[in-house]
């Protein structure tokens, strides 16, 4: 797959330069925008599939790719459409003259994220940095990236899909609307296994791999990213887990509303892995038992948007009553046509993720969704499984990133 581009000229665009390039739009014309200039550091199995195919839709060119492996680099430099490649990350950042650099890239030797000291070279680099998750293992990793993100003034992002989920981006607007009157609780579904204090310890203090706890701190990302994009910083949790690591997590969040997180490994990956359901204030704060809404995503898929058309109790003899704007609806992607939305690189959140990270830049803003102070928090959450299940266990705020 090659994406053609067709230099057209350099922009003088405030404190730094953006190329004005002709591009395929999503129509299939060609369109003259700025974009941005990106190295790529990981030529693997995700970057592969999932990432570097978004350069098609996002306003940024390929210009160079970087992994351990010349060979994989110049092959994914060739098919798809960069310039120049590299075994080395600085040498890379010393020569390619890059606006921004997406990161994925796996564990070191200790099973510990590679991203912060990559991220920090990056910036000092000149370029806003993106990385996947998880960002970090500790929050002085984090803190670190914040303060060298404060120094340079250059950005960084993490990719936490779940956040640009189409179908999770769309329940948080529901959510947030004058119609469903506040969120009063959040429960999130997710089949993962919760370590023990023992093997937490052991790779937290003692900095043993430990192959039960990366997958945990790689995968609790994605409820905990999704709650924190819902509902801020938690101020405290409590968790119980059973001896085989299924487990409940319960957060307290300012303005009296709860969400927990329900890890419940063992389940059929075959569909149905995951379910977000986000409650309503309506009927609690009425006391009333059937007026309020709620919100329910399946296996990142199909929306539901509940609500009540006024039924009673007993004595209802027609279920359709109500017009369009006080029923349920629902919605579900058809996949009859070739339409942009039934790609997993929308459907997923993998557009979505790039794009805004690319479109802060070009608009020269912070992101709204996968910032580092979300980072810190989901980082921190991380860290606190070490306390120990059957207690109440106190969380800090995130420091400012400004």
């Amino acid at each position: 797959m090659h994406f053609p581009y067709v230099f057209y000229g350099l922009l003088n665009n405030g404190p730094e330069e953006r190329w004005m390039l002709v591009r395929i739009d999503f129509k299939g014309k060609l369109e003259d925008k700025p974009e941005l200039r990106i190295g790529v550091i990981g030529c693997g199995s995700h970057s592969f599939r999932n990432i570097f195919p978004v350069f098609q839709f996002v306003r940024a060119k390929l210009v160079a790719t970087c992994d351990y492996s010349l060979d994989k680099a110049k092959l994914f430099c060739e098919t798809f459409g960069g310039e120049n490649y590299y075994d080395d990350h600085k040498d890379m950042l010393a020569k390619a003259r890059l606006d921004a650099v997406l990161m994925i890239v796996g564990n070191n030797e200790f099973g510990r994220p590679m991203y912060p000291q990559v991220a920090i070279d990056c910036m000092r680099a000149g370029a806003h940095a993106w990385v996947e998750k998880p960002p970090a293992t500790l929050t002085g990793e984090i803190e670190e990236m914040m303060r060298v993100s404060k120094e340079t003034g250059k950005t960084v992002m993490v990719g936490y899909k779940k956040i640009f989920v189409q179908a999770n981006m769309k329940a948080k607007e529901l959510a947030h609307s004058a119609d469903f009157g506040g969120i009063s609780m959040v429960a999130l579904q997710n089949p993962e296994i919760i370590p023990s204090v023992d093997e937490l310890r052991a790779f937290l203090v003692d900095k043993k791999p430990d192959e039960t706890v990366m997958m945990f701190m790689e995968h609790l990302c994605h409820p905990v990213s999704q709650m924190i994009s819902l509902l801020g910083a938690p101020q405290r949790m409590l968790y119980e887990r059973t001896q085989l690591g299924s487990g409940i997590v319960i957060f307290h969040f300012p303005g009296d509303i709860m969400a927990t997180l329900h890890f419940m490994c063992g389940m059929s990956m075959n569909g149905g892995v995951e379910r977000t359901v986000i409650v309503s204030r309506q009927g609690v704060e009425s006391n009333g038992r059937y007026g309020g809404r709620h919100i329910i995503v399946d296996n990142n898929l199909t929306l539901t948007y509940h609500r009540n058309a006024g039924f009673g109790y007993g004595d209802e003899t027609n279920f359709y009553k109500g017009g369009p704007d006080e029923n349920t609806a629902v919605w579900q992607p058809e996949f009859s046509r070739g339409q942009m939305f039934n790609k997993g690189l929308f459907l997923l959140g993998y557009y979505g993720e790039v794009e805004e990270f690319v479109s802060a830049i070009l608009d020269d803003r912070a992101p709204t969704d996968g910032t580092i102070e979300q980072a810190w928090i989901a980082t921190h959450i991380f860290e606190k499984f070490i306390e120990g299940p059957g207690k109440m266990i106190e969380l800090k705020a995130p420091p400012s990133a400004n």
